[in-house]
């Protein structure tokens, strides 16, 4: 019997004990509730972006846990570009948070990023124990990711500042889910200390 590829075929060479999760965020925001939902994402963006760039600085790994829209194909970079050149609400957001080239994706079809994905055998392969989770819409999207990591037994981190919903209150509430039934440290992004071990 063949040994395990440590490296997933030399596509995931980083290792390392804690992860960052983008989650939704390359978005267009073409929908409803998008126009709402717009002010507090590109103040969670901004708060992400820094974030980002820490965790690079830390060669902590990226993940991008997006939306498929319903179109079930798996080229994210057509995403970011209808993103970019559409004159879509969500622009903002993307400009903001473009994805390096040596960021990871992980395209859903459904609220969570573990369901019918690839974000189990990615973190196994990465060695991830600890997620940090981000993203929009924490009601919803960040909520359901969290309730499944925390399935999985990550240790969970969910900085109360770099996420977003449509209501306020119900980010509020989702949070205060998160940090009492999901045990999810809920400190700010600011006071997270990074590290890959």
């Amino acid at each position: 019997m063949a040994s395990k590829n440590p490296d997933l075929h030399g596509n995931a060479p980083d290792k390392s004990s804690l992860a960052l999760l983008i989650i939704d965020m390359i978005n267009d925001l073409e929908f409803t509730e998008g126009e709402k939902l717009l002010p507090a994402a590109l103040e969670v963006a901004e708060r992400i972006a820094a974030l980002k760039k820490r965790c690079r600085a830390a060669k902590i790994p990226v993940i991008y846990v997006n939306d498929n829209f319903g179109r079930w194909r798996s080229d994210f970079s057509a995403q970011v570009d209808h993103c970019l050149q559409d004159g879509v609400r969500g622009e903002p957001l993307v400009k903001l948070l473009q994805p390096d080239e040596d960021d990871y994706f992980v395209l859903k079809p459904k609220h969570s990023g573990f369901f019918s994905t690839s974000l189990d055998i990615l973190l196994d392969y990465l060695q991830v124990k600890k997620v940090i989770l981000t993203g929009i819409a924490g009601n919803i999207c960040v909520l359901f990711t969290t309730n499944d990591a925390y399935q999985r037994d990550f240790q969970l981190l969910v900085p109360r500042d770099c996420t977003a919903s449509n209501d306020t209150a119900q980010n509020d509430a989702a949070l205060a889910q998160m940090e009492q039934v999901l045990k999810a440290d809920v400190r700010l992004s600011t006071e997270i200390e990074l590290s890959r071990n």
